[in-house]
């Protein structure tokens, strides 16, 4: 396929330990990390009584969707966007699970709500007063460049301007025995078709992606969306290309230019 293309307008992150894009870069670049981090997100888009309510999934997906807006200039309310997570919020899953094995009339009305795959997407259209297209992407460990992919065709298609957000939480239960995630990991691009930003040249190809071994990566190598990590990595330490996992057998190797 032909190379797709993309400026990174704005960037926003969030790990244990480094609770912005600033932090991350920084801890790439040089092993800094700040004295003292949050132990959980905080978006300021939700009230204050739905932010103590918001699942880690939601609270961490928002957190770097608003980050990335900010550091673009771009109105949040204006992008097209894409969430992309690998399992959704899997300790509300095995909360359901578990309850409705149990005693299903024992549902909880708000975690019920919030079980739903495209729960993040929901609460950020309605936070930002964004009318535009929501997508929700899962592709298991191939999740990350599959929701590069459908941002940069919908560039490809018109838009100017996408928003693509990358967030998962960690197992729980007997969840948590059959497929692995551990801490709470988000990242968030704001794509442009044009403007200044490192330029992005993205394209399918057979073979399997280079495991990610930068610090980032190695920081949080447990967590569902750790696959995301090389490209980030490559960012912070400027580095010009990186593979991420597509499928079986296949990656979307991504060129950076500066």
């Amino acid at each position: 396929m032909s190379a797709l293309t993309a400026t990174i307008a704005g960037v926003g992150f969030w790990a244990e330990g480094l609770p912005d894009w600033s932090a991350a870069a920084a801890f790439a670049r040089g092993g800094e990390r700040p004295e003292s981090a949050p132990a959980r997100p905080s978006p300021q888009l939700l009230a204050p009584n739905e932010r103590r309510r918001a699942p880690g999934s939601v609270a961490v997906a928002l957190e770097v969707a608003m980050a990335a807006c900010r550091d673009a200039g771009f109105d949040p309310a204006a992008l097209p966007s894409i969430f992309a997570s690998t399992h959704g919020d899997l300790a509300i899953t095995d909360y359901m699970c578990e309850t409705l094995a149990t005693d299903a009339t024992a549902v909880s009305p708000t975690k019920f709500h919030n079980s739903v795959h495209n729960a993040a997407a929901g609460y950020w259209t309605i936070g930002a007063g964004c009318t535009e297209a929501a997508t929700a992407i899962s592709a298991f460990d191939a999740t990350f460049a599959q929701g590069l992919l459908e941002a940069l065709l919908q560039l490809a298609a018109g838009h100017p301007a996408v928003l693509l957000v990358a967030y998962d939480t960690a197992a729980a239960g007997l969840l948590g025995t059959v497929t692995r995630s551990e801490g709470l990991l988000g990242a968030a691009l704001v794509l442009a078709r044009d403007g200044a930003g490192p330029r992005l040249h993205a394209r399918l190809a057979d073979g399997d992606a280079v495991p990610g071994d930068g610090p980032l990566a190695r920081h949080a190598p447990a967590n569902a969306m750790a696959q995301m990590l090389p490209l980030f990595d490559a960012l912070a330490s400027g580095a010009t290309r990186a593979s991420l996992r597509a499928g079986p057998q296949r990656q979307l190797v991504v060129d950076i230019a500066p």
